[in-house]
């Protein structure tokens, strides 16, 4: 008798509690999944047998893969490196507008095809987020190059670094002090490192990202000093916002880049692309995660979106890279290595971080957005 009231007074209980709805939403979601990020400086050989084994969720860099098997790693693909070729300023073949640019347009074409060059003439790439403010252009300048002329004789190239060397035809190399025209990698992610600031919780500046800041930077200083000095009056309008509309701004963006692209004896010839590798296995890899277009996976949006598959949140992640950290470890003058550079992303927390796909900034963690129309 006990036990039927028992159960008639628990039945009633049931029957008044109130409706409970399932889920585990939250109203505000953390900033990046993982709870612990482990970074470590490894040896590409050794960092492909940990992610094989499951104890390594990403390299900031690229691995000695067999592409057999090797299905649970994959690629993330950002800007490498711009490559520049300089004319010598003594050189015969300089003297000529005409002649320079069919020296600077064999030299470019030489390099076409070999070790994942990519020949586009122009300074923005499609890997930045202003390309189609230039694509016009960009398109132009890469018909002109290809149906360039040949120089009237063969170059003397000099090669500076190992990049350029690996991409020269050895015909075409020089070591002698004497050269005609030299072949320069400038890395997209050293520009960036160089060209950032952290203050006071803000990464930037805020024009850092753009195609035309990447062009004044590595073509500026060569360019002759009337165009160099009218090169530098439109950087500094657009970095001080002296413009009245979106429009404007891109035109002077058109006009500072054409301007440094136009002169034949100092020209962005085309871009390498950067592999770094992460693990897709379930139940070990990674997943939902947002690449940098620019810096690829050593960037605060790689942090802030990358989740374990293992985990329905939170989790054990480890990083590694191939380069020990060198850097002072101090938001005053350091954590400006690759290591120190992707430590400070991850415990930085900055107020706003670069944007997927364009040149812009979002915020990190929190905005205000109303619903259209408003509910």
């Amino acid at each position: 008798m006990r036990m039927r009231r028992a159960v008639l007074l628990a039945g009633i209980a049931l029957l008044a509690a109130p409706i409970a709805r399932s889920g585990h939403e939250q109203p505000v979601y953390p900033s990046y999944y993982p709870h612990e990020i482990e970074i470590a400086a490894i040896a590409p050989e050794r960092a492909a047998e940990l992610m094989r084994a499951g104890k390594l969720q990403a390299y900031l860099g690229e691995l000695p893969t067999s592409g057999e098997g090797e299905k649970a790693i994959a690629a993330a693909q950002s800007l490498g490196s711009l490559l520049v070729v300089r004319l010598a300023p003594g050189s015969a073949l300089a003297a000529d507008p005409a002649e320079a640019c069919a020296v600077t347009a064999a030299i470019a074409r030489s390099m076409e095809g070999r070790g994942g060059f990519v020949l586009h003439p122009y300074p923005v790439t499609p890997f930045h987020g202003d390309y189609l403010h230039h694509a016009d252009r960009a398109e132009a300048a890469s018909e002109r190059l290809r149906a360039a002329p040949p120089p009237r004789q063969e170059p003397r190239v000099r090669a500076e670094g190992a990049l350029a060397r690996s991409l020269l035809p050895a015909a075409w190399r020089t070591e002698s002090a004497a050269w005609d025209a030299k072949v320069e990698e400038v890395s997209a992610a050293r520009l960036l490192a160089e060209s950032t600031v952290v203050l006071n919780g803000w990464l930037g500046p805020r024009w850092v990202r753009f195609g035309w800041y990447h062009a004044w930077r590595a073509l500026a200083l060569a360019a002759d000093p009337a165009r160099s000095e009218a090169v530098d009056a439109l950087a500094r309008r657009l970095m001080a916002v002296d413009y009245e509309t979106p429009l404007t701004a891109i035109e002077l963006e058109r006009a500072l880049v054409e301007g440094l692209a136009s002169d034949c004896r100092a020209m962005v010839v085309g871009y390498t692309v950067r592999r770094e590798h992460y693990s897709a296995a379930f139940t070990s890899g990674i997943e939902n995660l947002a690449v940098d277009a620019l810096e690829g996976l050593s960037s605060p949006m790689f942090l802030r979106t990358v989740k374990l598959k293992d985990f329905p949140w939170n989790g054990w992640l480890q990083l590694g890279l191939a380069a020990a950290p060198a850097a002072a470890w101090s938001p005053v003058g350091g954590f400006d290595d690759a290591f120190g550079r992707l430590l400070w992303y991850a415990v930085g927390d900055p107020a706003a971080i670069p944007s997927p796909y364009e040149a812009t900034w979002t915020l990190n963690r929190i905005s205000e957005v109303e619903a259209a129309p408003a509910r």
